[in-house]
């Protein structure tokens, strides 16, 4: 994935450290270095690690499968949803953390930002710093007033307070694998107040932010009525677009709002998954083709749990190559290619890392992932891009290395206790869905 993207049929990787040392064919990377050790990489494909830019780490996780697949969005989000992110204990987002970063590493995500979910920051991080897994990460935030008796002024201090809070205490200065980000709710829940704080704090910090919007057509409903504008307009006028920014979903959007995304250079992160489930319609009003046509950095995202349902970036991207070939019947819509770099080079850049991540190239960071060729869905490897896009998925991810250290080996996490792990996620999803007065249902007898 470098400037020329150049495939090494026979390639090596050499590491210094955390950082990539050199790339390229494999006789002229080992007659360059001295190694202490050496990996015969014979058996596998490398490639960067993805970039996850939507995925809610607290919350789904441990009640992934809950939801029941037919609901709308209203009931899912806030008939099912905000109930169960509201009755997490921290020890309960602490522990979904990790089992988020577990199932993302696991399936070749090295690096991550948070969706905007988290209640308990500190607990979140102290999960997640024992995964070894790189992310941007921030409270769940909003300010809008809807009731008569709400103080909006109150609500906004308390909001931007909060912010800066994390942004301090967890800041992107020096390139740490985890800081916090403004992580705005987005849709109609944040005034321009906040927007422009989270704005400030972003270029201050070195930070992004990142919302929800336009999943739905009751964001542009709601701008329209209260500002007069479309949802992306208003945030032009306000100054809120631009690189630092992350927009989910960004669905229902006409063609001026697009223009404005392109001109600003806002990221949109695509969730296709969750799309195809929640029957968002991305693929008869999505302007997904007119975005990438018109220099929009599309990245993608896998959302909830109770959504897309995985966290596996690898069906993200076999996802988003099929969409819109079907729906728009043109084959050369979101090549492989195309797909391949919305989940490295353009996370990358969303999650403000393009100096760091996204590609194997010498001074970047060694996050880099191994692709067991030992199985079917790899055999015969005849075009490497086709075979990891539309052929294999997560499953075949066999070792993961982040900031030079193996955190996956032999398809097993090697920081963490798995086994200790899954055992504690299974006895706790049912005591959340209680608390949240939820009871999982089905259309089958369950005996």
């Amino acid at each position: 994935m470098d400037a020329e993207r150049r495939i090494y049929r026979d390639g090596a990787v050499a590491v210094v450290g955390d950082r990539i040392h050199a790339v390229g064919p494999s006789a002229e990377v080992a007659a360059a270095v001295s190694p202490r050790e050496t990996i015969d990489g014979s058996r596998f494909v490398l490639t960067p690690g993805f970039v996850n830019c939507h995925v809610h780490i607290t919350g789904e996780p441990i009640t992934r499968g809950a939801v029941p697949d037919d609901a709308d969005w209203e009931t899912n989000v806030l008939g099912w949803l905000i109930p169960t992110y509201q009755a997490q204990t921290p020890q309960e987002e602490r522990l979904s953390a990790r089992f988020a970063a577990l199932e993302m590493l696991r399936t070749g995500t090295t690096c991550f930002i948070e969706a905007g979910t988290i209640l308990d920051l500190d607990a979140v991080y102290d999960g997640l710093a024992e995964t070894g897994i790189r992310g941007r990460i921030g409270r769940w935030t909003q300010d809008r007033a809807f009731a008569p008796h709400e103080n909006q002024a109150a609500l906004t201090r308390a909001a931007i307070a909060g912010l800066h809070s994390e942004v301090e205490r967890y800041p992107c200065h020096g390139d740490p694998l985890l800081a916090a980000w403004p992580a705005l709710v987005g849709h109609s829940l944040a005034t321009d107040d906040l927007w422009r704080a989270a704005t400030a704090l972003a270029h201050e910090f070195g930070a992004g932010v990142t919302a929800h919007m336009s999943p739905d057509p009751a964001d542009p409903d709601f701008y329209l009525a209260t500002t007069g504008k479309r949802p992306i307009a208003h945030l032009a006028d306000i100054g809120a677009l631009g690189p630092h920014l992350s927009l989910t979903h960004a669905i229902y959007l006409d063609v001026h709002e697009v223009d404005l995304l392109a001109q600003s250079g806002t990221h949109v992160t695509h969730c296709p998954m969750t799309a195809m489930k929640g029957a968002y319609g991305a693929s008869h009003s999505g302007l997904f083709p007119e975005m990438a046509a018109a220099g929009v950095p599309i990245q993608l995202g896998t959302d909830g749990n109770n959504n897309g349902n995985s966290a596996d970036m690898m069906r993200a991207m076999f996802v988003t190559a099929g969409l819109f070939k079907d729906s728009r019947r043109d084959g050369s819509l979101f090549s492989a290619y195309d797909v391949l770099e919305c989940a490295t080079l353009n996370g990358a850049a969303g999650a403000r890392m393009s100096h760091l991540i996204g590609s194997l190239e010498p001074g970047k960071k060694a996050d880099f992932v191994a692709h067991d060729r030992d199985r079917p869905e790899w055999t015969p490897l005849l075009n490497v891009v086709n075979q990891l896009v539309w052929s294999a998925d997560g499953r075949g991810v066999h070792s993961v290395w982040v900031d030079g250290r193996r955190v996956v080996e032999d398809y097993r996490a090697a920081l963490i206790d798995e086994a200790e792990l899954l055992a504690e996620v299974e006895a706790t999803a049912p005591a959340l869905l209680a608390r949240a007065g939820k009871t999982v249902p089905s259309a089958w007898p369950v005996l």
